[in-house]
């Protein structure tokens, strides 16, 4: 009689193997459903075509003091200063979000905006059509378009908490400006 041929632990091996990949593939899935604790992504370009409206520009929006947009640099017009109605998201980490669009001068050059490093774990930016997430640093512009014209960019703020005195930092080319905004109350701009 011959002897019997060895068998590899394969009948252990394959469960095992299984086991594994299972742990492994709930570790991943768990980690990735957490919500983040990071910063909003670092930065995008808004792309022209992402503009909802050509209107007047400086954009000056209503004759009320209190919703009167603010010319930055000559080359955009932003919110208000004091942002109300703040709404809730249902979603982490961004749990709060104030709708606020910008209009950016038609012709004119490539404006940054970006929140500064010590409130990118609190709060973050979006603006243009193209729902692309929350960022830290947008930049716009460098749109053609006839002269005394401007290019309105939907978006806004997220915050992590109802409301927030933020700064948001503007830049064309080398020159910059700080400029506030009280998103959920007011603050001193």
């Amino acid at each position: 009689m011959e002897p019997a041929a060895r068998q590899p632990c394969t009948k252990y091996v394959t469960p095992l193997r299984i086991a594994i990949l299972c742990v492994t593939a709930a570790f991943i899935y768990a980690v990735g459903a957490m919500p983040s604790t990071a910063s909003p992504t670092s930065g995008r370009t808004v792309p022209c075509g992402e503009s909802i409206d050509i209107t007047k520009f400086p954009y000056v929006g209503s004759n009320r003091p209190q919703y009167r947009y603010r010319l930055v640099l000559g080359a955009v017009s932003v919110p208000p200063a004091y942002l109300a109605q703040v709404v809730p998201t249902g979603e982490t980490p961004w749990g709060w979000w104030r709708k606020a669009g910008l209009v950016v001068r038609a012709g004119g050059p490539v404006v940054s905006i970006s929140v500064p490093p010590g409130w990118r774990a609190r709060a973050g930016i979006a603006w243009g059509y193209g729902n692309s997430g929350v960022f830290d640093t947008l930049r716009i512009g460098g749109c053609p378009g006839p002269g005394g014209r401007g290019l309105a960019f939907s978006g806004g703020f997220y915050l992590r908490s109802p409301s927030a005195c933020l700064p948001l930092v503007f830049r064309v080319g080398r020159r910059g400006e700080t400029v506030r905004f009280g998103i959920g109350r007011r603050c001193r701009v």
